[in-house]
Formats: structure tokens, C-alpha cells, sequence
């Protein structure tokens, strides 16, 4: 039987669940991390780099240094569960032991549309460059917090444009009714015009110079879907407690990519405060999978959501273990500096796991 340090683990992403579970897994196996991309993109600050945020790449080479993780520059074009490989756009093959599926999501796609026209979060540097000098009316479209940070962004940043926030339900429907009153205030406040209960089926229905297309996120499984692998009705891959795919357990899932249940939380949405969790626990399920141990479930509960308004303003959201909204929300400029401060230290907890994965400790909504 080999050895537990001589097996070989493939992670595919180096996102937030991605770059957690390599870490984790760092230190008892060898691990190749499987990404074309040569940095991490904090993709929660995507809609500051559309208002024109340069820093929100993180090279990866020193961090993967430090663990002793290999980077394969390589764009992974099909898994061969039968030979357990992996193999990239350019013809190389790796085998694994273990896999760690981690190719978390995007933006949902908004139809067709002239160029220049519609942008996501995936093209924030170019929606930058398209506002920089010019003038018009802007549609954001969604009304989940990926569309009310970017509508307040925006406005703050660039209040020349007449931006508008569409949405086919309410705005923030996962908040209380306080914290929802506070975004329509502070929205309106910026100059965004709000359209609740407006369904839009594709971007060009919209008369608009600019759309911002935040309607939905879409999970990154047609991979997995060609392999075999079992996909839920929302396309993500079912997993069983120990986030093993529940029709390849070799393969275990991590991220926005996994369809992860506990039974305090429910089912776990897609997100950085979800995806490092899970890819932590994704790393501590293959090791003891791998070291001859029946991996434990997963534990997770939520604390409380946070919402960037601008640079300025903010909503802190408590919420239950189960991700409802509580009646207690943090507002103003004591939640911005809360929200800021949430997102460096997920950055500075992926540093500190790349160089000692004990500081996983670190991670709150892991027990």
C-alpha cells in the first residue's frame, strides 16, 4: 500500500476553495494544482476593479513556494475517471490518486449583445476602461449582492453615468427588512434609480448604453458533467457529508462547484465564505480518505453577511446558522471598515495556510 506522503493529489482551480484545499493537503501529500491562471483573483473585489481598483490579482509563485504545491499552467479539457487522469488543452496527462474538483463558477450568461455593450464581473478591467471618459446610462442587472455592490460602486465612482439597478425580485432578498432598507436608502442616496420586480430575459431587452449583467452565477461542471460525474438540478456535483462525489468517490469536490448540505446550514451557497470552508474540509476528508480513515462530515454554520456600499457605507447582515436574516444589522462606515477588513483577512488566511496549514483554525463556520 503506498504511502500516505507519496500519494498524488490533482486539484483543478486555484480559486478560493482551490487554493484552500491545496494548502490543506500540502503538508501530508504531493499535490499538483491545475490552473492557467499565474495569480489568485480576490473575485469579491471584482466590482471594485470596475470602479477602478488596480490590486485585486495575488501572484501565486511565492504562496505555492511556501507549500511546496505544484503549478500547472495548463487549462484542464477532460478527466478520465477510468485511468483517473486529468488532461490539459495542450496535451499533457496527470494522474492522481485523489482528485480535488475546485473550478468553482461565472456569470450566468446574458444573450447575446453588440460588443462594448454588456459586461460581468469576469470582465470588471474592461467594464473599467469602457466608463473611464465617457457618459451615459448604465443598467445593472440583479438585485443579489453581486449587483448591489457593483450599482453602489459605480455610482460613487463614476457619477457622470445614470445607473440603474433591475431586478427580477426584491433587492437583497436574503437580508432582513432593516438591512434591505438601508441598501434601497444608500442606493438611492448614490443616484441609482431601483426596479424591483422587473424580469429581464436577455441584456439586449434593455435600453442602455451599458449593461452589467449580475443575474445569476452558473457552476463551472461541464467537466465534470462529460466525465460521469452526478450534477443536482442547479448543475452543481452532488457530494455525500465528506463532500465526495456521490457518483465517483475518488473525487471530492470544493467551492462553488459543490453542491454542499450540512444539516444546520442547509444547502450551502455559492461564495468566498462558503468555498474556503469547504475546501478546507475537502483537504481534511482526502487525507483521511488516503491515510486509510473514514472522512468525517462536514460542519458549517453561518454568522452574518456583508455588503459593500460604496467605499463609505456598508451592511453587516446577522444572520442564523442557517444563513436567515436576524433583525440585527451593522451599518454605515462601521460596516464598511468590517467588510474591509473581512476581505484582507481572507487573503492573509490563504497566505498564512500556504506557509502552516494549522492556521486553518483561523477560518470561521468550520467546527
Amino acid at each position: 500500500m503506498r504511502r500516505l506522503h507519496e500519494a498524488h493529489v490533482a486539484v483543478l482551480g486555484a480559486g478560493y476553495g482551490g487554493l484552500r484545499a491545496a494548502f490543506g493537503l500540502a503538508r501530508d501529500v504531493r499535490v499538483t494544482l491545475i490552473d492557467p491562471a499565474d495569480s489568485f483573483t480576490e473575485r469579491v473585489r471584482l466590482h471594485e476593479r470596475a470602479a477602478g481598483r488596480q490590486d485585486v490579482r495575488h501572484t501565486l509563485r511565492p504562496l505555492l513556494r511556501a507549500s511546496g504545491v505544484t503549478h500547472l499552467a495548463e487549462r484542464v479539457s477532460r478527466i478520465d475517471t477510468a485511468a483517473s487522469e486529468v488532461h490539459t488543452d495542450d496535451g499533457r496527462v496527470v494522474g492522481y490518486d485523489r482528485l480535488v474538483y475546485a473550478l468553482g463558477s461565472r456569470t450566468g450568461d446574458p444573450g447575446p449583445a453588440r460588443p462594448g455593450r454588456v459586461f460581468t464581473a469576469e470582465t470588471a478591467a474592461e467594464l473599467h476602461r469602457r466608463l473611464h471618459g465617457e457618459f451615459g446610462r448604465l443598467t445593472v442587472v440583479g438585485g443579489g449582492p453581486t449587483g448591489v455592490e457593483t450599482a453602489a460602486e459605480l455610482a460613487e465612482s463614476h457619477p457622470e453615468w445614470d445607473i440603474r439597478l433591475v431586478t427580477a425580485g426584491q433587492v437583497a432578498p436574503g437580508v432582513s427588512r432593516r438591512g434591505r432598507a438601508h441598501i434601497r436608502s444608500v442606493l438611492t442616496g448614490l443616484g441609482v434609480a431601483i426596479e424591483e420586480d422587473h424580469q429581464v430575459p436577455d441584456a439586449d431587452d434593455l435600453d442602455s448604453d451599458v449593461v452589467v449583467w449580475s443575474a445569476s452565477m452558473v457552476p463551472n461542471t461541464e467537466i465534470a458533467k462529460a466525465a460521469g460525474l452526478t450534477l443536482d438540478e442547479h448543475d452543481r456535483i452532488t457530494v455525500d457529508p465528506a463532500l465526495r462525489s456521490t457518483s465517483h468517490p475518488e473525487v471530492y469536490v470544493a467551492g462553488d462547484a459543490a453542491a454542499a448540505y450540512t444539516p444546520v446550514s442547509g444547502p450551502l451557497r455559492m461564495a468566498c465564505a462558503t468555498a474556503l470552508p469547504v475546501g478546507l474540509h475537502a483537504a481534511r476528508s482526502v487525507v483521511r480518505d488516503l491515510g486509510g480513515l473514514e472522512p468525517r462530515p462536514l460542519k458549517f454554520s453561518y454568522y452574518a453577511q456583508c455588503i459593500s456600499l460604496g467605499r463609505h457605507d456598508g451592511l453587516l447582515q446577522f444572520v442564523g446558522r442557517d444563513d436567515s436574516p436576524r433583525d440585527r444589522i451593522l451599518t454605515g462606515r462601521a460596516a464598511a471598515l468590517v467588510k474591509e477588513q473581512i476581505v484582507r483577512t481572507t487573503v492573509r488566511t490563504i497566505v498564512m495556510t500556504a506557509r502552516s496549514p494549522r492556521a486553518a483554525r483561523l477560518i470561521p463556520g468550520v467546527n
